[in-house]
């Protein structure tokens, strides 16, 4: 399993409607919307890192007012 925290940022406004979709995506796990120089930062989780990317690129950049992601994978120490 592989998960990442996806800071996304978000167009004027449409902060609220971009919750809400990335609320209906299962491989989402935790939500905040966040002040400083992204506007949401999101936790998923996938199955691989094949299937984290397209999640991102076909999912999350898909969605109405979603200007840009930075992904920042999580790592085992």
């Amino acid at each position: 399993m592989v998960e990442a925290y996806v800071l996304v940022t978000v167009g004027i406004g449409k902060v609220h409607d971009v919750v809400e979709e990335l609320k209906s995506l299962d491989c989402v796990k935790y939500i905040d919307a966040v002040t400083g120089p992204y506007d949401v930062i999101t936790r998923i989780q996938a199955r691989d890192l094949g299937e984290l990317t397209k999640t991102v690129i076909q999912q999350l950049h898909k969605i109405d007012g979603v200007i840009d992601t930075t992904t920042a994978i999580v790592i085992d120490l």
